[in-house]
């Protein structure tokens, strides 16, 4: 019999890994298996949130610093946490996440020149809690990246095929400091993707015949 206390999974990598698609597959998968799951986006979700998504990805707030980026991203997934996440754990739901605190170290703290550890300062001041109980990255090069996102980009996604390639590096980097993290090459087919990320949720949380 598996223990069926709630869980806290995030899926990420960079823009154009199909994260999203993964982290809709990964929780039907779940539900499938009998448990509760609710699955969210990072940042939006809340009303606080979505309105702090916009003024993000708006294109035309150029003059955005890194800095100011962390501390936007790290507002809404404070209130997302506290709206969502913290009372769906507690009520053993698992928690599947598109994003979490490992792009914000990728990206503002890695690629943005912020800094990992000032990234970690922030969050541990502002978040209940860091880490998820399993962070899986997908993973994929620029070019590949760059096909898939065949539509017009928001203000993160035009920062240039440097700065995405220092995302990914990031992202790579993400191993050290995440628990239970996996790495997971995500140019495959999406089936093979969604067969690699439950094969690694299976074996990191232990479980057997499922």
């Amino acid at each position: 019999m598996i223990n069926k206390t709630g869980q806290f999974i995030v899926l990420d990598g960079p823009d154009g890994c199909g994260k999203s698609t993964q982290t809709r597959l990964l929780a039907e998968w779940i539900t499938g298996q009998g448990w509760e799951v609710v699955s969210y986006r990072d940042p939006g979700t809340t009303a606080i949130g979505e309105k702090i998504r916009e003024i993000l990805l708006d294109p035309s707030h150029t003059a955005m610093t890194d800095t100011v980026e962390v501390l936007l991203y790290m507002a809404a997934r404070a209130q997302l946490w506290a709206e969502h996440i913290g009372p769906d754990l507690e009520h053993g739901r698992f928690v599947v996440m598109d994003r979490w605190l490992s792009s914000t170290c990728a990206y503002q703290g890695y690629a943005g020149g912020v800094g990992v550890q000032k990234v970690l300062a922030v969050a541990e001041a502002a978040l209940e809690r860091v880490w998820p109980d399993v962070t899986i990255i997908l993973d994929v090069d620029v070019e590949t990246a760059r096909q898939r996102m065949n539509r017009d980009l928001d203000r993160m996604e035009q920062k240039g095929a440097d700065y995405h390639t220092r995302v990914r590096e990031g992202f790579l980097a993400m191993q050290k400091h995440c628990p239970n993290a996996a790495v997971i090459d995500a140019r495959a087919s999406v089936e093979r993707v969604h067969q690699g990320v439950c094969e690694y949720l299976k074996a990191v949380l232990g479980w057997q015949n499922v």
